[in-house]
């Protein structure tokens, strides 16, 4: 079978191992696209919690900002703590006036 029979033979084989080559290369692709995209899944979802304990810690901080800016508290600190008190006398000096 040296002849032109075994030259189609091999040419016979060329065409389904290229298409069988060609299936599973597609199939590792599809492999590897499925786990990349779990893996991107995954890291959204600990994003998502992540966000979401941050806006917590956020409000949180916001409320105890209030708190402690809070005018009525200040006050009482700058009397009792550190002892100050309203001047009974004072007078206003206007700058640039004599």
């Amino acid at each position: 079978m040296n002849g032109p029979q075994a030259v189609g033979i091999g040419r016979s084989f060329v065409l389904p191992l290229t298409l069988a080559a060609l299936v599973l290369l597609s199939a590792l692709a599809v492999v590897r696209v499925k786990h990349e995209n779990r893996s991107l899944h995954n890291q959204i979802e600990s994003l998502r919690l992540e966000r979401e304990r941050l806006q917590m810690e956020w409000a949180q901080l916001q409320l105890e900002e209030a708190a402690l800016a809070h005018h009525g508290r200040i006050e009482r600190l700058a009397r009792e703590e550190l002892r100050m008190s309203e001047p009974a006398d004072y007078v206003i000096v206007q700058e640039g006036a004599q």
